[in-house]
């Protein structure tokens, strides 16, 4: 049987507003691609849908293109299970259309599945029940055994499971007894003649994170031990982290398939993919990535030779094909007009971040230490004559500017230019 690992799709999420639906659904065509020239059997789908538990109806389309095609009219197991960013309800509420294909959506992690005869020929639910599915698959002598944990919050558990608040080491222990305990209780459905899978959405000790996901650890309570995944399992379909990884110090094969495009430039560099896992029966599985090809790269730019050396990367075509995060050294910052230029000339660059070199800072410094440096006041009205063609600050900007900067924190910080001035989204925020 040759199973495919995939998760974390996220569609309809944004890079700081701009939209990538034409990116998640080109990976769609890809995935559907891989699937077909792979011959897989059986997809599946470790959490996190969409970006948001509302998403938009073109995010909800682009699921069910997916579906649609992931499945081959029902000739390919499909199972797929809710993540932290997923309305729960909603993932399982196509049930009664996914059923007629053989695909199985699970919400909860108390879920009940039922098992579900379709057409002669096509994928069946031959057994199911809590958290389980059995299925027998066109072109497989032998049958799957998923044992599925959508994202295990205390809430969608239905169960309080840290009792108490002083010791974080305790709580965690706790937490990760009750996963374990869970996991255990559905590998109960393994038999030795059947592929046996887990999958989950879960945040494993000692993964390694990125920016554009949103913790679903406090500390480390919400975070399990990688010994809780059962050893009669053959292999561990996990999803919540974007980057691709095997999970170390687990007993049996358990990976993170990561996101299929990169959805921070904390992830800038990294080769996106799919995995594939053969496996029979009784056997150790083998499994390998398979490289995605959709979606923008994120690249980071430094241009320590100012806005000309921008200029002439951007004439000679760099990353021509990118999201790009700019950092321009300058002498004296940026101004507005300078920004613009910039984004007229690559609406790619998502963040303009100006930084003034050191030893312009340590200048300045040193002649405020000598007690020469002009009052602040006069240094606005300089710099506001400097770049506005000699033209003086009226008496109002002067005042409003002295307010701003009584307000202000005092540091050194230059601000970061995003063109959208609206709030980032849950899971992007920097530190």
């Amino acid at each position: 049987m040759r199973i495919l690992h995939t998760a974390d799709w996220h569609f309809g999420k944004t890079l700081e507003g701009r939209d990538r639906m034409a990116e998640q659904a080109a990976f769609v065509d890809e995935l559907v691609q891989i699937c077909e020239r792979e011959d897989v059997d059986l997809v599946l789908m470790a959490g996190d849908v969409y970006q948001t538990v509302n998403p938009s109806a073109e995010a909800e389309a682009l699921f069910y293109r997916a579906l649609d095609g992931l499945s081959a009219g029902g000739m390919r197991g499909i199972v797929v299970i809710a993540g932290n960013h997923d309305n729960a309800e909603r993932i399982k509420a196509a049930r009664p259309l996914a059923d007629k294909l053989g695909i199985t959506l699970i919400g909860l992690p108390k879920d009940v599945v039922e098992p579900a005869e379709v057409g002669e020929g096509k994928v069946q639910r031959i057994d199911a029940g809590m958290g389980y599915v059995e299925l027998r698959i066109p072109g497989c002598s032998e049958h799957a055994v998923i044992a599925a944990v959508p994202y295990p919050s205390e809430a969608r558990l239905n169960e309080v499971l840290v009792k108490t608040l002083d010791d974080e080491q305790e709580m965690q222990r706790n937490y990760s007894q009750r996963i374990g305990e869970l996991l255990n209780s559905l590998a109960s459905h393994f038999r030795s003649d059947t592929v046996n899978l887990v999958m989950s959405h879960v945040y494993v000790q000692g993964g390694l994170e990125s920016d554009s996901e949103i913790q679903i650890q406090i500390g480390g309570t919400y975070a399990v031990h990688p010994d809780v995944f059962p050893e009669t399992a053959q292999y561990v379909a996990l999803g919540h982290l974007h980057r691709p990884q095997d999970v170390k110090g687990a007993k049996v094969p358990t990976r993170y398939a990561g996101s299929p495009i990169a959805y921070s430039f904390s992830e800038a560099g990294q080769t996106k993919s799919v995995t594939i896992i053969d496996a029979q029966p009784g056997q150790p599985v083998s499994f390998r990535e398979v490289p995605l090809n959709q979606g923008k790269p994120l690249v980071k730019w430094t241009a320590t030779g100012g806005i000309t050396q921008v200029e002439a990367w951007i004439a000679e075509g760099r990353d021509a094909d990118a999201w790009i995060d700019l950092t321009v050294h300058v002498q004296t910052g940026l101004d507005l007009e300078e920004v613009r230029h910039l984004r007229a000339l690559n609406p790619a660059f998502v963040h303009i971040h100006p930084v003034i070199p050191a030893a312009t800072v340590e200048a300045e410094e040193s002649t405020a230490e000598a007690g020469g440096s002009l009052p602040i006041e006069d240094i606005f009205r300089k710099f506001f004559a400097e770049k506005n063609g000699g033209a003086e600050a009226d008496d109002d900007l002067v005042e409003l500017f002295l307010k701003l900067v009584a307000d202000a924190e005092t540091n050194l910080t230059l601000p970061q230019f995003n063109e959208e001035t609206e709030p980032e989204e849950p899971g992007e925020a920097r530190a």
